[in-house]
């Protein structure tokens, strides 16, 4: 998960490079005289991880721009307090402060996605931001 605009233009920049270095081992694969299934095989699992990054960037984008869309399971509470974080500007450190406790903590919050986050705790973050939260149950 790309959280902070450094990781953000990294990703961006490796997105470039993948692309390059595909079509360098396609062009390889062809002049081996592989099938097109032979070659789609052998390049799936970079071509996996490439979609992963595209998606990534997406995400971080979509943030970016406060477009969160709903979350349809309470497991996704966590990354959803990241995307509030990202979308208003705020740093880890900034967060930090706002809630009276270290850096290193909200980082290793944000890196397990704030699992096990207790609702005071959510709620408290979510205050931060001036958010509120709207909920629906399903049946």
């Amino acid at each position: 998960m790309i959280r902070n605009e450094k990781e953000y233009r990294e990703a961006v920049r490796r997105l470039k490079q993948d692309k390059t270095v595909i079509q360098k081992q396609k062009k390889s694969l062809e002049e081996l005289k592989l099938s097109s299934t032979e070659i789609k095989r052998a390049l799936e699992p970079m071509l996996s991880f490439h979609q992963q990054l595209v998606e990534e960037v997406e995400w971080y984008e979509r943030v970016k721009r406060k477009d969160f869309g709903a979350i349809s399971s309470l497991d996704e509470v966590g990354r959803l307090l990241i995307a509030l974080r990202i979308a208003s500007g705020l740093t880890q450190k900034d967060l930090a402060k706002c809630l009276d406790v270290t850096e290193a903590q909200i980082s290793r919050d944000e890196r397990n996605e704030y699992h096990g986050v207790s609702l005071d705790r959510a709620q408290k973050i979510i205050r931060v931001f001036g958010a509120h939260v709207e909920a629906k149950v399903a049946l």
